[in-house]
C-alpha cells in the first residue's frame, strides 16, 4: 500500500471486494466478503451495496454476485488499446504453436503494411519489421484484405499497382489475381506459394471488427518444404484460433 497522501484507500477497498469474486467463489455472503478482504462486515456491506446501486453486483438477500456490468471495467482497458497491441499477444501464441514467424498487416492502397510481427526464425532474405511494405498482390495477407473489398475496387487496385515479377511463380495478370482473390473470398484464407520469395510459403486469414469489416490480416510465414496441403494442416488451425480470439476482442470494443 502506498504511503502517498494521494492514495485513496476507499477505492482500494472497493476493488478488493470486486477481486474477492473468482471462478471458485462466484457468490459470497457478507461474512465471506469480509473474511476474504479483511474488511469489517459493516465496511464490506457498504461497498457491496454501493456496487449493487451502481449495477455491478446483485443479491438475493443473502448471497452476492457480480453482474455482467463489471465487464465494462475491462472494456475501458481494451478500448484504450490499438490494433497492434490487441493482435500482438495472439501472434505470440501462433508463433509458439507452429514455431514459425507470425505477422499482422493492414491494406494501404496497393500495399500491405506490417503493424505487428513475432519472429520465430528468419526464413526470408529481406528484413521485415513493423512498417515494412509489400505489394498486396503477391502476399497472403494482401489477398485476404483485397478479398473483403468490392470486386470492382479490388480490381481497380490491382490494375493500378505495379505487378513486379519476384519469382518464377509470381502471378502478375489481373485476371489471375482476381481469380485468386475470389478463391480467398470463398475459402476464408489465402495461401501464397513462393510468389514473393523462393522457398517461402505463407498462409493468412482476416480479422474483423464488430461490424464484420476486415480491418487486418494475420499470417504465418513458413518454409515451402513439403506440400501446400501439409502447410495448411499445420498452420491454418492455429491461425483460426487466433482469428476467433482477436475477432472477439475487437467486437468487445463497441457496445
Amino acid at each position: 500500500m502506498s504511503d502517498s497522501g494521494e492514495f485513496v484507500q476507499s477505492l482500494e477497498r472497493g476493488l478488493s471486494i470486486i477481486r474477492a469474486f473468482t471462478r471458485d467463489r462466484p457468490q459470497l455472503t457478507l461474512s465471506d466478503a469480509a473474511a476474504v478482504t479483511g474488511l469489517t462486515r459493516a465496511t464490506a456491506r457498504r461497498f457491496l451495496m454501493t456496487l449493487e446501486t451502481l449495477g455491478y453486483a446483485t443479491t438475493d438477500g443473502k448471497n452476492w454476485r457480480l453482474t455482467a456490468r463489471v465487464l465494462d471495467l475491462g472494456h475501458s482497458y481494451l478500448a484504450s488499446l490499438g490494433l497492434p497491441e490487441i493482435v500482438a499477444a495472439h501472434l505470440e501464441g501462433i508463433a509458439a504453436a507452429v514455431h514459425e514467424s507470425a505477422s499482422a498487416a493492414v491494406l494501404d492502397g496497393g500495399d500491405i503494411v506490417y503493424v505487428a510481427r513475432v519472429e520465430s526464425r528468419k526464413i526470408m532474405r529481406v528484413q521485415i519489421t513493423v512498417g515494412t511494405r509489400f505489394p498486396a498482390s503477391v502476399t497472403s495477407m494482401g489477398r485476404v484484405l483485397l478479398a473483403d473489398l468490392d470486386p470492382a475496387e479490388a480490381e481497380r487496385i490491382l490494375s493500378s499497382s505495379q505487378r513486379n515479377v519476384f519469382t518464377p511463380h509470381t502471378k502478375t495478370s489481373v485476371s489471375d489475381l482476381m481469380a485468386e482473390v475470389s478463391r480467398v473470398r470463398e475459402s476464408g484464407y489465402s495461401l501464397v506459394d513462393q510468389e514473393l520469395e523462393m522457398g517461402l510459403r505463407s498462409v493468412a486469414v482476416p480479422v474483423r471488427d464488430s461490424s464484420g469489416r476486415v480491418v487486418a490480416a494475420i499470417n504465418v510465414s513458413t518454409s515451402a518444404a513439403g506440400s501446400p496441403r501439409e502447410t495448411l494442416e499445420n498452420v491454418l488451425p492455429a491461425l483460426r484460433v487466433a482469428q476467433t480470439a482477436i475477432d472477439e476482442e475487437l467486437r468487445s470494443l463497441v457496445r
